[in-house]
């Protein structure tokens, strides 16, 4: 969909796991060769099998405890998928799962979800996605539309701990916030909130359910992520309302834009973190994926900031 009041906007610019092995499979033999080769050889297995025990596998991902381990990492995105109709205009979500296993993404925001609507043949699009890619899935609807539901989905790796719909304040059409709660390794629980806020050109709605999230968010007493279609361009009065909840990644001024796919002229779709001292590194870009859908998907890496000790 093709908000007007950004019409003009495009117009005008047209061996670990080997050592491992060993280690347990020579705790059996090395007493019997040892016993034939004498002390030089005995002595020689036995710094062996302490280097072999003390390998072990590397760490896991999970382990942000250990000095040695990597900190836990995020990968979220945002992906309006327009009900699975590409730039070309064709409905192909099979298309669209495609390009979401591309993002490599551990939780995956989408917009413009249909639920058994006749348009895109009355597929429950969020759980058909969600079996395809092997995660689990979350719908929200703001309105019925053409026999079925129309709204938005979260999918995530891990299982889902709470889903909500945030009633939001009504411009065009009726809006909700998506907003569901997970548990990642090393993260601890945190909220992910879903988008998609009114694309008529009076700012007034946009605006209106900006503040209504901003209010919700400042209840929250655990890290969240707000991600979506925003409908409205860095510079405006609602990205800025939304930027100050919690911070923004940047991204490159030359790929910063997301609509429309094919020919990218406004920057509208985004992901923000917060709060802002949960969060210890922030890297944020646009995918260049320009024919699954209308919009271009963002992806962000984040990391927590570990309290210490931790």
């Amino acid at each position: 969909m093709k908000p007007p009041h950004l019409q003009f906007a495009v117009a005008s610019t047209s061996i670990v796991s080997v050592a491992s092995i060993a280690s347990v499979a020579s705790i059996g033999s090395i007493a019997s060769i040892a016993w034939f080769g004498g002390r030089a050889v005995s002595a020689w297995l036995g710094t062996l099998l302490l280097l072999l025990v003390g390998c072990g596998t590397a760490p896991d991902r999970e382990r942000s405890g250990t000095s040695t381990s990597p900190p836990p990492s995020l990968r979220i995105a945002t992906y309006n998928i327009r009900h699975g109709r590409g730039a070309d205009d064709v409905l192909d979500l099979d298309r669209t799962a495609r390009a979401i296993a591309a993002l490599d993404a551990d939780v995956v925001a989408l917009q413009e979800v249909d639920e058994r609507v006749r348009r895109s043949g009355r597929v429950d699009q969020a759980a058909a996605l969600g079996e395809s890619l092997g995660m689990h899935h979350a719908f929200g609807s703001f309105m019925d539309h053409d026999g079925g539901r129309y709204g938005m989905a979260i999918l995530s790796r891990w299982p889902i701990a709470s889903i909500d719909s945030w009633r939001l304040p009504t411009g065009n059409e009726p809006r909700i916030a998506l907003a569901i709660e997970i548990d990642p390794p090393g993260f601890g629980r945190c909220t992910i909130v879903d988008v998609h806020f009114d694309w008529v050109a009076d700012d007034g709605f946009r605006f209106a359910q900006a503040e209504g999230v901003a209010a919700r968010l400042a209840d929250l007493d655990r890290p969240w992520i707000l991600l979506g279609d925003f409908n409205d361009t860095p510079g405006t009065r609602t990205r800025g309302r939304l930027g100050g909840l919690g911070r923004e990644g940047d991204r490159p001024p030359e790929a910063s834009n997301t609509w429309p796919a094919d020919a990218p002229a406004v920057d509208i779709d985004s992901i923000i973190a917060g709060p802002v001292e949960a969060w210890a590194a922030f890297d944020l870009r646009v995918v260049p994926e320009a024919i699954a859908s209308d919009h271009r998907p963002v992806v962000a890496d984040l990391t927590p900031r570990l309290a210490p000790g931790d």
